[in-house]
């Protein structure tokens, strides 16, 4: 798992951000072996350490990052969720998400640890091309989520397919 100490070995903290209003803020949480959420992608372009285990992280609006919450208690698991979310701007309409304010465009959600597992092997596939799994297309992440639901295999995404999702992107498709 990918501890508190990660963060900063994660590519993207920018210069100049936007005010913190303009924001979406990530609470994590790391209590170890009760509590850990952490951010398994995503560049965030503020953070904020509220103490030693609670810290608050802010992406642009658009951005794209990975939410991992995993959650025990003296029985064993009782939560294992992966969110793949699209920040928003504070007055767009959005879906809740627990410890994000003001909410996100999920593109995808899994719970149980297998499929949380199977999700991070397929982040993990992205990287090893060379692509930066925030900048993957959105769509993609959806149809993930999708056959995932069904009880399908994901389409692996490729270089290709990336090379054609930026394309589009720059002319506006």
């Amino acid at each position: 798992m990918i501890g508190l100490a990660a963060a900063s070995a994660r590519v993207g903290r920018a210069g100049a951000a936007p005010p913190p209003d303009e924001l979406t803020h990530v609470e994590l949480v790391w209590i170890e072996k009760q509590i850990e959420h952490w951010i398994r992608f995503g560049c965030e372009v503020r953070e904020q350490v509220l103490d030693r285990r609670r810290r608050i992280l802010f992406f642009r609006p658009g951005s794209v990052f990975a939410l991992v919450r995993w959650a025990a208690n003296e029985h064993g698991t009782v939560l294992s969720r992966l969110d793949i979310l699209r920040a928003v701007p504070c007055s767009a309409p959005c879906q809740t998400v627990h410890t994000v304010t003001p909410g996100g465009d999920i593109l995808l959600r899994v719970d149980g640890w297998p499929k949380v597992e199977h999700v991070l092997q397929l982040i993990d596939a992205i990287e090893a091309i060379g692509i930066h799994p925030a900048e993957v297309a959105p769509d993609h992440w959806r149809h993930v989520h999708n056959r995932l639901a069904a009880g399908e295999t994901p389409r692996a995404y490729t270089m290709q397919r990336h090379r054609a999702f930026l394309l589009a992107r720059r002319i506006g498709v």
